[in-house]
Parts: C-alpha cells; sequence; structure tokens
C-alpha cells in the first residue's frame, strides 16, 4: 500500500515538473511568439491537465487493486492463523483434561497404596503377636514334653538320629542284598558275553590247532623225562617258555597250549632239540630257550624282510618288519595272516594299477593292513585300532594309517585307498576254501541266512554275499514303504540273531526302488 502511494507522489510530482518546464518554455518563446505562444501554451496546459487526470486515476486503480489484493491476502492469513490457533487451543485443552484424569487416578492410587501400608502394618504386628504367642506355645509344650518323657530335647534329637541311622542302615542292608543277588542272576549272562567276545576276537573255529602244538615222541618213556624228578623238568620249560605242557594219555605225543604262536614255537623247537639232544636238565633247558629265541627273533626279522621285498615294499622301520614277520605264526580260521596279507597286498596292486592309483602305497597299505594280529592278544582293542597305531608310530604316512584303522568299517568315511583294503581282504579271506570251513557248512549257513530274509513279507529278492558276512535285501516298493524297510531291517536281524550261530558281525542292508521304463516308438 505503501509502495503504490509513493507510485502515485512521483507521479503527480513529475507532472508538476512537467508543467514548470512548460511554463519556462513559454516564457521564453513569448518574446518572440506572445500571440501563438498563449494559445500553444494554453493548449499545452489544458493536455497536460488532462494526461495528470488520466495518471492520477490510473494510479489510483491501481492504488485501490493492490490494497484490495493486500486485504484479501491479511484476510486469509488470518484466517488460517485462526484456525492452527483454535486447534492448538482444543489440543490444550484435551491435553489439561487427561493430566486433570491422571491426577485424580494418582491422587486415587495414592490413597489406596496409603490405606493397604496402614493394613499391612497392621497385619503385620498380628502376625508378630501370633508369632510371640505361637513361641511362648511351643516353649510350654517343650517342657511338657519333657516333664512327661524325662529326656531332654537334645537327647530326644540323638535318640531320633540314632533310630533314623539305623534305619537307612537296614535299608541300604537290603538294597546291597538285592543288587548282590541282582549280580548273581546276571554274572552267568554277562560271563558268557565276555567270552563270547573274546572267541570272536581271536576269530578261530577250530581252536585247538590255533593255541596248541603237539610234539612227537619217540617213546613213551620220554615223558617221563620231560616231567623230570619232582617235576622240575616241566617247571623249567614252562618258565623258560611261557607255555602249557600238557603230558596226558596220549601215546608218544606231548601237546603244548599258549595263546601266542611265536612262544608256543619257541617252545616247541626247544623242546624237540631237548628230545633229539637228550640231555634234559633245567641249565640245559635255559640255553636251549635262548637260543632258540634268539633263532625264532631271526626266522621273524628274515620273513618280514624277505616278505617286504617280494611283494616290492621298501624302507619299513625294523619293528613293522618284525611284526610283519611275526603273523607266519598267526592264523585267523585257520587261514595264515601272512599269507593273507600277502594276497591282500597283489590284489590291492592290481586294483589300485586299473584305477590308474599308486600302486605302490596301494600294496604298502595291504601288506600291513592286519599287522596289529600280530599283538592284538596283548594290547586290549580291535586288530585294525592297533594296526593303525603302531604304523602311525612308525612313520607310515597319513593315507596308509587311515586304510589300516577303517578296514573293517562299512566305507561311509572311508578312503578310496581304505576301500580297496577292505574289497581285496574281503576277497582273501571270504572266499570259499580260503579259511578252514567245511562247503558243506558253508552253504548251508548261506541257504539259512537267505530263508530267514525270505520268510518276511514283501521280500522280493536277497544274497547272501562275503561268504555270510553281509545279505543284501531287495523289497517290492508297491508293499513296503521307506519306513517300513528300517523295521524290516531290525525285524530281520533280530531273527537272524535268534536262528543263527556264526561269527563276527553280518550286515544287512534293505534296499527299495522305484524303476519307471517305457518305450520309445
Amino acid at each position: 500500500m505503501i509502495y503504490n502511494t509513493l507510485i502515485t507522489f512521483i507521479v503527480i510530482g513529475s507532472i508538476a515538473i512537467g508543467v514548470l518546464l512548460g511554463y519556462a518554455l513559454r516564457q521564453r518563446l513569448s518574446d518572440k511568439k506572445l500571440e501563438s505562444s498563449e494559445n500553444l501554451s494554453a493548449r499545452i496546459i489544458d493536455e497536460a491537465k488532462k494526461e495528470a487526470e488520466t495518471i492520477k486515476k490510473e494510479a489510483l486503480l491501481q492504488a485501490k487493486e493492490n490494497l484490495l489484493k493486500t486485504k484479501t491476502e491479511f484476510e486469509k492469513d488470518s484466517k488460517e492463523r485462526k484456525l492452527e490457533l483454535d486447534n492448538l487451543e482444543r489440543r490444550l485443552r484435551s491435553k489439561e483434561e487427561n493430566i486433570d484424569r491422571r491426577l485424580d487416578s494418582l491422587s486415587q492410587k495414592e490413597t489406596n497404596i496409603e490405606n493397604r501400608e496402614k493394613g499391612l502394618i497392621n497385619r503385620e504386628s498380628q502376625l508378630n503377636d501370633k508369632h510371640e504367642r505361637l513361641n511362648r506355645l511351643l516353649e510350654e509344650q517343650k517342657e511338657k514334653l519333657e516333664k512327661i518323657a524325662g529326656i531332654s530335647s537334645e537327647e530326644a534329637k540323638n535318640y531320633l538320629m540314632q533310630s533314623m541311622e539305623a534305619q537307612a542302615k537296614r535299608e541300604a542292608a537290603v538294597n546291597i542284598r538285592k543288587i548282590e543277588e541282582e549280580a548273581k542272576r546276571t554274572a552267568d549272562k554277562n560271563a558268557r558275553e565276555i567270552i563270547t567276545y573274546a572267541v570272536q576276537r581271536y576269530a578261530s573255529e577250530f581252536v585247538a590247532e590255533n593255541t596248541v602244538s603237539v610234539v612227537s615222541l619217540p617213546n613213551d618213556e620220554m615223558k617221563g623225562r620231560i616231567i623230570g624228578r619232582e617235576g622240575r623238568n616241566i617247571r623249567a620249560i614252562e618258565a623258560a617258555t611261557g607255555i602249557d605242557l600238557i603230558v596226558d594219555d596220549t601215546p608218544e605225543a606231548v601237546v603244548l597250549s599258549s595263546f601266542d604262536p611265536i612262544r608256543r614255537e619257541v617252545a616247541r623247537m626247544s623242546l624237540e632239540r631237548l628230545i633229539t639232544d637228550g640231555r634234559i636238565h633245567p641249565g640245559r633247558i635255559e640255553d636251549i630257550v635262548k637260543k632258540v629265541k634268539t633263532e625264532v627273533d631271526a626266522i621273524v626279522r628274515e620273513t618280514g624282510e624277505r616278505t617286504s621285498f617280494d611283494v616290492g615294499v621298501h624302507d619299513l622301520h625294523p619293528e613293522i618288519t618284525n611284526l610283519l614277520g611275526s603273523l607266519k605264526f598267526r592264523t585267523s580260521f585257520s587261514q595264515n595272516v601272512l599269507q593273507h596279507s600277502v594276497e591282500v597286498a597283489h590284489l590291492t596292486g592290481i586294483m589300485a594299477a586299473e584305477l590308474k592309483m599308486n600302486v605302490k602305497e596301494a600294496k604298502r597299505a595291504g601288506l600291513l593292513h592286519d599287522i596289529g594280529k600280530a599283538v592284538d592278544h596283548k594290547i586290549e582293542g580291535t586288530h585294525a585300532a592297533i594296526g593303525a597305531d603302531y604304523a602311525k608310530r612308525f612313520g607310515e604316512s597319513a593315507r596308509i594309517v587311515q586304510a589300516i584303522a577303517t578296514h573293517h568299517d562299512d566305507g561311509r568315511t572311508n578312503t578310496l585307498l581304505g576301500v580297496l583294503i577292505q574289497a581285496a581282504d574281503s576277497l582273501s579271506a571270504a572266499r570259499p576254501g580260503a579259511r578252514r570251513e567245511m562247503l558243506e557248512t558253508y552253504v548251508k549257513r548261506l541257504e539259512e541266512l537267505e530263508s530267514i530274509a525270505n520268510s518276511f513279507s514283501g521280500v522280493d529278492k536277497c544274497y547272501a554275499i562275503q561268504a555270510g558276512r553281509e545279505i543284501r535285501i531287495l523289497v517290492e516298493n508297491e508293499k513296503i514303504s521307506d519306513d517300513d524297510t528300517v523295521m524290516l531291517c531290525k525285524d530281520i536281524i533280530k531273527k537272524i540273531e535268534a536262528d543263527l550261530t556264526y561269527p563276527g558281525q553280518i550286515k544287512v542292508t534293505v534296499i527299495r526302488e522305484t524303476r519307471v521304463s517305457d518305450y520309445a516308438r
């Protein structure tokens, strides 16, 4: 509005200036053209007045328009601010009301808390009073009980503890008796399980041929000389060799019994030399046994060296070589373990060559896979774990150690070399005739194994493989589901354990598969 007013003043000033200029001009020209100038000036003045009026009117109109516009904007802004103020006022009122309500609620809660606190104080005082009364009553009752019983509270407490202790001892004695009776009932079963485990560990069907040796005598008189005066010779032989010498009614023969094959061999050779020499007395016995031990150690070492040379395995540790040579005197199911190890080495080498693997490493692992059997009668554990420990101790590579340790596992965590050892071990040991077992018994056991599997519903085909160590069963997928295969496997295992007698263990594999076939025409 002020801006428009200034414009109006400027316009009016400019008009006045123009009038003055025109007037001055007319004064100058008035001398020359007085008559004409008067008319011209009058005309100019009239035009200037008209122009000034026109400019004035336009300025006034423009000023009015600007004023009206400014007024409209001001009114609009005023309305908006008024609305904002009204909203703020409403919100403030609402907050004030909420605050008032909260204050009222807090005041009410504070009043309730005060009332509760007063009630709790009253209750606490009442409880304290009751507690004091109870204590007084207990003391009175205690005094009355002591007068009636004629003993003090400490004496009563000791008597109660003694009675409870006696009762606890009686209950403990009853429990101990029950445990002893249970142990007696289960002792026979546990003993049979332990013996079964030991027999399975030595894995021999003909125990006598694996644990005893027979020495032929020239005549029965030699038995008396072997026994000696008051049994001194036989005691000297047993003490020097660590075996049991059995002299029975068998004509012209004595029996050497020991689970250590090397000790049994030392005793056999020593006794044969004593019989040949004829001089049998404790001093001579000790000399002969020492010489034979040295000779057997040399035989063991030479056998290990010769075997490793024949197979093509070199740079073996001397201790490993001795273990390998001692396998000459070890049998499993009447199969010579050293010969078995040589067969496994050759079979593993052949398969490794076909698979483009390291043949020397395969033969080395195959030859050493059963070295644990040389000392498994002295050390606790399986022969695979014992052999792996010895191989690792004497510098064999990790791959060889792994193959030895897992050659009796199921192959889920096995290496390719371990799988080859496992396959070669099965080929050498499981074929009919490799281990002493009658062919009729062998075939009968396989037939019984397959008949057990076929007796279950849903079984399509079954095959006993690995000389009866494993049976694979194919089921009909329409009748047997995946969950049913688990139960079927467990049922077959239970029936095999109940109906068959077998060394070691039998692996049962149930296979269920879906086959879809069609023809392209």
